[in-house]
C-alpha cells in the first residue's frame, strides 16, 4: 500500500471558503487552503496532535494552495482530497467514517504539475479511487453514469485556476 495512513481525520474543509460544483452523485469542492502550525493546532489536540507531530518529525509546516474535495452528494462524506500545495502537493484517501486517512505525496518530477494529473484522475480513475476510500456503492453509481463528473471538471479547473491566480496576486 502506498502512502502513509493516519488514525486521525483530515482537517475539515472550510465551508465559507469552498465553492461546490455538482457532479451527479458527487459534489466537488474547490478551496484555497493555508496549512501551518496554527491550523494544525486549531484542529488537533492530544493523541491526534502527537501522531501529526511524530509524522512531521520536527519539520515546520507552512504551505498553501488549492484543494479539490470529492464528496458524496447524499452522505456529505469527503472520500478524496487533492491538495495542490506549492511545497508539498499530495492527495488523500479518506476512509468512510472519516477517522482514518491515507496521504500520498505527489511526485512532480515523475508526474508533472498536479492540476492536470488530478483532473485526469477524476476523469478516468475516480471509480477505483472511491473504492479505495471505502465508497464502493458510490463508485458503482459514478461508474453507471460518469457524464456529470466529466462535465463538472471544466468548472473545477476554472475555480482552481482562479484560486491559484489570487494566490499569485497576493505574493506581489
Amino acid at each position: 500500500m502506498t502512502g502513509t495512513t493516519y488514525k486521525v481525520p483530515p482537517i475539515p474543509l472550510d465551508e465559507a471558503h469552498t465553492t461546490y460544483v455538482e457532479a451527479g452523485v458527487l459534489r466537488i469542492g474547490v478551496e484555497y487552503r493555508l496549512l501551518d502550525e496554527a491550523e494544525l493546532a486549531a484542529n488537533y489536540e492530544g493523541d491526534e496532535m502527537t501522531e501529526i507531530q511524530d509524522a512531521l518529525d520536527g519539520a515546520a509546516v507552512q504551505d498553501n494552495g488549492a484543494s479539490i474535495h470529492v464528496l458524496g452528494r447524499e452522505d456529505g462524506h469527503e472520500y478524496l482530497r487533492f491538495d495542490l500545495f506549492e511545497k508539498g502537493p499530495h492527495y488523500h484517501y479518506i476512509n468512510l467514517g472519516g477517522q482514518e486517512q491515507t496521504i500520498i505525496d505527489f511526485d512532480r518530477v515523475a508526474l508533472g504539475e498536479m492540476l492536470p494529473w488530478a483532473l485526469e484522475q477524476l476523469r478516468s480513475r475516480v471509480v477505483p479511487m472511491l473504492e479505495r476510500a471505502g465508497g464502493e456503492n458510490l463508485a458503482r453509481e459514478v461508474e453507471a453514469n460518469c457524464d456529470p463528473v466529466h462535465a463538472s471538471l471544466v468548472e473545477v479547473e476554472r475555480l482552481v485556476k482562479v484560486a491559484q491566480a489570487e494566490l499569485a496576486n497576493t505574493k506581489r
